[in-house]
């Protein structure tokens, strides 16, 4: 399965309608990809918390429509990162894939909400979470939706492999100063979990907040497939998601669970 991973730089100075046409043309570029993967909050900038409010959109708002517009070109099933969505008085951190028709075909609200950055602004202070796991039943497979902080949660990724989950795509707005722990964290995902992670982050600079940048593929295994440089990037990937049944018939240790 070709995997396009567009780990973008989102510059906050340009309004939102040209982030969205820049994505969208990035997208359409990946003709002949199976999948292409965005990061978290792109349109907005995922430490752009003052403009959230006022560029919200439901569900069916012009951003998904350019996106799925973009996919219908492109041909290939687009993880369109996240945006936030507003329902009603409510806003959500939502990502959404949209397939090769441009149809939606999952959506998945953030669980894990982050503020340590700024807890009188960040995330809990303007979003809603979501109320659970999401696995998507993607063509390749049972595939797990994630969001960055989530990351540091192994319960939802138990939960995501219980659901039948075999490949997860994670997207992230994860800040440099913390990288390491991304690189680790996604590892130790998909080895305890024996999952395919397509884990796309953004890069560049929002505000006084840098961006890590370093999207990467990891299977069930551990072994890596592809690593991004902290620059904007595409990282273009050949996975294959059938191989996590190999690797789990090899090694069943998920067999062996005590505690659930």
């Amino acid at each position: 399965m070709r995997t396009a991973l567009l780990q973008l730089a989102t510059d906050l100075d340009q309004p939102l309608a040209a982030r969205v046409e820049r994505a969208a043309a990035l997208v359409r570029e990946q003709r002949g990809a199976d999948l292409v993967v965005l990061p978290e909050l792109w349109p907005v900038g995922a430490f752009g918390y003052d403009g959230w409010a006022d560029a919200a959109e439901p569900l069916d708002g012009p951003t998904v429509r350019a996106m799925a517009d973009a996919a219908r070109d492109t041909g290939a099933h687009v993880h369109m990162g996240s945006f936030v969505e507003r329902d009603g008085d409510r806003l959500h951190n939502t990502s959404v894939v949209l397939g090769p028709d441009g149809e939606v075909a999952a959506t998945y609200r953030k669980v894990h909400l982050f503020g340590l950055h700024s807890p009188e602004r960040g995330e809990p202070s303007l979003l809603s979470p979501g109320e659970g796991p999401v696995v998507w039943d993607a063509p390749w497979g049972p595939t797990g939706l994630a969001t960055c902080y989530d990351l540091r949660f192994p319960e939802l990724f138990r939960a995501l492999v219980d659901r039948g989950a075999r490949t997860l795509l994670l997207v992230a707005g994860w800040p440099e100063p913390r990288i390491a722990h991304w690189s680790l964290l996604v590892r130790a995902r998909a080895v305890e979990d024996q999952l395919l992670v397509v884990a796309c982050n953004a890069a560049g600079r929002q505000g006084s907040t840098a961006l890590g940048g370093r999207s990467l593929v990891v299977d069930a295994w551990g072994a890596l497939h592809g690593e991004a440089s902290p620059s904007e990037q595409v990282l273009e990937v050949d996975v294959d998601p059938a191989a996590t049944d190999g690797v789990r018939e090899r090694f069943p240790v998920l067999d062996d669970r005590v505690l659930r």
